[in-house]
């Protein structure tokens, strides 16, 4: 059958609809991506925020509009709206056939054959359960770089925060498994890493008994075709010395972190159910520093918090302006029902949220500007993203640079680049890079 697949929120998610389409194409449908054409719909969705929620939600009723009118005959529904709504979605939403948990998604096509027989089916493992990757992935991001994911679940339990609830405690997936399907992932041609989960910096405590990404991550520096490996969300408390010198060893290791910090107050991080502090967060960035000179830094925070007073974002305004990261986002605080934070007094209103979200984005655009501008004249490796339609540039990304989420740069020559191929640039304006040449194919190994 003809099947469209729509997979919301974050890289995480991802990964699960990539295992999905695999299953689904070794069993024959045709994927396409005319949702009038498809004869399965199927909807990963994500509920982290409100906005995820919302849009969760919209997208689930056009595609029952699809279905009542076009030629969709099945209608699924996976991920995290699908564990945390089952119910609602189950009674409210008849057009709805099928509904998989967020650790179900190895049961599509059971799923698909079950819908298709005119039979509603449901499936929820535990939340605690690790679903075996199939090896039939089917990548979507291009093939020139992939997502790994190495865990699933976390065990922090922020007072924002649903996930626990919806993914479960935190469990690595077994080495063995994540190098088998680097390689893969390598064979298909896959030149970037970018290593995933709720928590990445405490991967194989929970197996091994100790924190091991850095020993997951020597391993897999020694797959040939590999260039690069990103590593996303590390907690900053958690970050340890053998992680920070494999980063400095390997050279396939991109000097990047992800350092989801969320506040500078102390106050509004022990609200936050956080394990920093703001001073321990300074220690921790500035050892980064002097470790990996080159290191870029992203952050991601929190405005509007309940409780935050106007000193508290004063304080975080000013540690942003202290610290500058390189690449920084701010999310408006979501309450989230069944989370202590939503039930916290001194909610903040909308408006308030709002305001204070923009007042840091103006400021960290100032220091990105800065930072762009101070580049001017150096030497960078780039990543090729595509071609800019009729003009002689191309669109890159530096190791500075995560996909879709960081910016891309503009590289200026008349020569023929291909997606996924390196060059050497030189930065010439605070987005813009002229080529000096293509990377040869040993230093890419």
């Amino acid at each position: 059958m003809k099947l469209l697949f729509i997979s919301l929120g974050c890289d995480k998610n991802l990964v699960d609809s990539e295992e999905m389409l695999g299953m689904l194409a070794a069993d024959g449908h045709e994927i396409v991506d005319d949702e009038d054409e498809a004869e399965v719909i199927i909807v990963n969705t994500c509920c982290f925020i409100g906005d995820a929620k919302e849009e969760s939600v919209n997208t689930i009723l056009e595609m029952a509009e699809k279905k009542k009118a076009g030629t969709c005959k099945v209608l699924i529904v996976t991920g995290c709206m699908a564990q945390r709504y089952k119910k609602e979605i189950s009674e409210e939403i008849p057009e709805v056939d099928a509904i998989l948990g967020t650790t179900s998604y190895g049961d599509i096509s059971k799923a698909v054959k079950e819908a298709q027989a005119g039979r509603h089916f449901e499936e929820y493992k535990s939340i605690d359960f690790l679903p075996d990757i199939s090896g039939k992935r089917m990548l979507t991001t291009g093939g020139h770089f992939a997502y790994l994911k190495i865990a699933e679940g976390c065990d922090k339990h922020c007072t924002y925060c649903i996930i626990p609830r919806l993914r479960g405690g935190y469990r690595s997936v077994p080495m063995e498994q994540l190098i088998k399907e680097a390689r893969s992932l390598a064979e298909k041609g896959v030149k970037e890493l970018i290593l995933v989960a709720q928590e990445t910096t405490v991967y194989g405590k929970d197996i091994y008994g100790k924190k091991s990404l850095h020993v997951l991550l020597k391993e897999l520096c020694k797959i040939k075709g590999i260039r690069w490996i990103r590593i996303l969300y590390c907690y900053p408390e958690e970050i340890y010395d053998e992680l920070i010198q494999t980063m400095k060893e390997e050279k396939k290791i991109c000097h990047y972190l992800d350092l989801p910090i969320q506040h500078a107050s102390d106050r509004v991080l022990k609200r936050m159910g956080r394990r920093t502090t703001k001073q321990e967060l300074v220690d921790i960035i500035g050892r980064l520093r002097r470790e990996i000179p080159d290191i870029f830094l992203r952050t991601t925070l929190i405005s509007g918090f309940p409780g935050e007073t106007q000193e508290d974002h004063e304080e975080l305004m000013e540690f942003v302006d202290e610290i500058e990261f390189d690449r920084l986002g701010v999310f408006p605080y979501s309450a989230e029902e069944d989370t202590p934070a939503a039930t916290m007094e001194d909610q903040i209103p909308e408006e308030v949220k709002e305001a204070r979200r923009d007042e840091i984005m103006e400021l960290q655009q100032e220091i990105s500007l800065e930072k762009g501008e101070s580049r001017v004249g150096q030497v960078l490796t780039v990543m090729i993203e595509g071609k800019v339609s009729g003009e002689s540039a191309y669109i890159g990304r530096t190791y500075g640079d995560a996909p879709k989420v960081d910016g891309y740069i503009f590289v200026q020559t008349g020569e023929l680049l291909m997606t996924g191929d390196f060059a050497r640039v030189r930065v010439t304006g605070a987005l813009e890079y002229d080529l000096i040449g293509e990377l040869e194919d040993e230093y890419t190994e």
